[in-house]
């Protein structure tokens, strides 16, 4: 039976791991030119190591042919579940859900802060040796559409409450209720944004959801409205949305981008009524102890044999699709 557990952190910087496996550290080294910590097909257990290039992190994954689990350090996995094709039925994909909520949903805010309060302008003037007063927007009072509410989108709101917003409006691929409200169906979405000055964006990349904040979305925006996306660059429609910055009808402040990395060049950059953050939402120093806590319990229960955690989907015959989640 294969034992190997392949980590993109130092085995011997997490505590608690249980005993029974072969831990070995990979994370693909700073130029994606580590070489494999063992054999591949002893692996049993693959953790996807975090901010490396895409052609790193799936590397491993067609050599696996005794992989078991299939552990992410990241929210989404969308990049993942689209090459699975080489894995063999049964193998599970478990996201990091419980890693990034706090970090990703402090930046959602303070996003959101900077952008209304005018910051950027701030920076600039600053630069230049200038004292810029002016009159700026608050988060008092402010109507706020989240898309996409998960477990982010839920600490999202938790943020967003102390600042006296007048409504949040709950958005998710099916209607449900929570201790906080209703939660509307994403099809909902048209008919709320109407009446939201801020719409923050949350939600995973499926087919689904990509492209979602189209023509059609960004035009039912009230005027000077903001848009925040700290979910994935393709569930904005870049095009559009530069259209509605160029005409300085709503503002935007972007963690993420399509393309990403943006390249130099981009009309992005340089789009009135923008702020762009590198895609930082969950590289804080909140991740690493976050991260090890989930390892350690997933790895305990996938020693123990007992359920385990955030199981995206259970590959199948074929794989690239989902047999569970």
């Amino acid at each position: 039976m294969t034992s190997d557990v392949w980590l993109p952190i130092p085995p011997e910087g997490i505590d608690g791991l249980p005993e029974g496996p072969r831990y070995l550290f990979w994370d693909g080294g700073d130029n994606g030119d580590q070489p494999f910590p063992g054999d591949p097909a002893e692996c049993a257990v693959y953790v996807v190591p975090y901010m490396k290039r895409l052609s790193v992190r799936v590397a491993p994954l067609e050599h696996l042919t005794n992989v078991r689990l299939i552990q992410t350090l990241t929210a989404g996995v969308d990049d993942i579940t689209a090459r699975l094709s080489a894995i063999a039925p049964g193998v599970r994909l478990c996201n990091a859900r419980g890693v990034h909520e706090t970090s990703t949903a402090e930046l959602a805010l303070t996003l959101t802060l900077a952008a209304l309060r005018g910051i950027p302008g701030f920076v600039r003037a600053q630069r230049q040796e200038r004292w810029a007063p002016g009159f700026h927007q608050s988060l008092a009072d402010k109507n706020v559409v989240i898309v996409g509410y998960g477990a982010i989108g839920a600490a999202i709101e938790d943020r967003l409450v102390p600042f006296e917003v007048a409504r949040v409006a709950r958005l998710a691929r099916s209607r449900r209720t929570t201790a906080r409200g209703l939660v509307h169906p994403i099809t909902d979405v048209l008919s709320l944004l109407p009446e939201a000055d801020v719409v923050i964006l949350c939600t995973p990349l499926t087919e689904d959801t990509r492209g979602l904040v189209d023509a059609d979305f960004l035009g039912r925006m009230k005027d000077g409205a903001l848009l925040v996306n700290v979910a994935r660059g393709p569930v904005v429609d870049t095009k559009a949305l530069l259209a509605e910055l160029e005409r300085g009808r709503i503002t935007a402040a972007l963690d993420v981008t399509d393309p990403e990395p943006l390249l130099p060049g981009h009309p992005l950059w340089q789009a009135p009524g923008v702020l762009i953050s590198p895609h930082v939402g969950g590289p804080s120093s909140a991740f690493l102890p976050r991260a090890k806590r989930l390892l350690v319990d997933q790895l305990t229960r996938f020693v123990h044999q007992e359920p385990l955690r955030n199981v995206i989907l259970t590959t199948g015959p074929g794989t690239a699709g989902a047999t569970g989640r």
